[in-house]
């Protein structure tokens, strides 16, 4: 199995102003991820940038890098065009990374790449893992996957799913449903064809009312194999205070 791992970096962050070049024990935070990605077994690894500055910091410590539009409205049309510039085959396996995951597990990317080369009839990949935390599972700010036997997506959900009937009292949940809820994981696998079509596709109902672009994929018909592992991924950063706590983490016991 051979896939690339492509990283969308976006200079503008309302939360984070210049987010992919904080820094982080020494090096930028984009840089730290494409390392951290580096050690999974992906052939290549490249940042999908909006920004010079964050191309140049890219190459300064020897991460590649590639200047995309800044105009495209999400990470995945940041994709299509990186698999354009990179003139990957539709058949190829790309793996979106994303660019506030130092992280990032490289033997979960591994997982999301071969989920998606294992299953012939899928057009995507991800991962989940299990929900051990009444909270988590009633929280909107994590994301349920529901699967099929097969292990691929029938559905995602900001809400508690799958609902448990009777386990709950005056229709809030009091217990966890078994076997356990999963937890969607922020990671995608994409074959290169797929990913180049995905943001012409119309976007679907179902996908604005729970505010989730997957969706979009399985309205239209296409299949997402699912990766369940046991581990819960390493925090990702969105805020101020998300950046000090990687740093002490970095700190504490730093990452090459």
């Amino acid at each position: 199995m051979s896939f690339t791992v492509l990283v969308p970096a976006r200079l503008a962050s309302t939360r984070l102003p210049n987010k992919p070049l904080a820094d982080i024990a020494g090096l930028p935070m984009v840089v730290r991820v494409a390392q951290r990605a580096s050690q999974s077994t992906a052939l290549r690894v490249v940042v999908a940038a909006d920004d010079l500055s964050i191309v140049s910091a890219c190459k300064q410590h020897g991460v590649e890098a590639i200047l995309t539009r800044q105009d495209h409205p999400s990470g995945t049309d940041r994709l299509a065009e990186a698999c354009e510039q990179l003139a990957l085959d539709g058949g190829d396996i790309v793996v979106n990374v994303q660019g506030d995951e130092p992280l990032i597990d490289p033997a979960l990317i591994d997982a999301v790449a071969s989920a998606l080369a294992l299953r012939a009839e899928a057009a995507m990949s991800t991962a989940a893992h299990e929900i051990d935390s009444l909270d988590d599972f009633l929280n909107p700010n994590v994301v349920k996957a529901v699967l099929d036997a097969k292990g691929n997506a029938l559905y995602f959900s900001r809400a508690p799913v799958p609902w448990w009937r009777d386990g709950s009292v005056n229709r809030v949940p009091t217990a966890l449903p078994s076997p356990a809820p999963l937890r969607h994981i922020g990671i995608y696998g994409y074959r290169a064809g797929f990913v180049r079509k995905f943001p012409s596709l119309p976007p679907a109902p179902v996908e604005a009312t729970e505010a989730l672009e997957q969706l979009r994929a399985l309205w239209h018909g296409h299949r997402i194999a699912v990766h369940v592992t046991h581990a819960a991924p390493g925090p990702g950063i969105d805020t101020p205070e998300d950046l000090a706590r990687v740093r002490a983490l970095f700190a504490a016991r730093p990452t090459p």
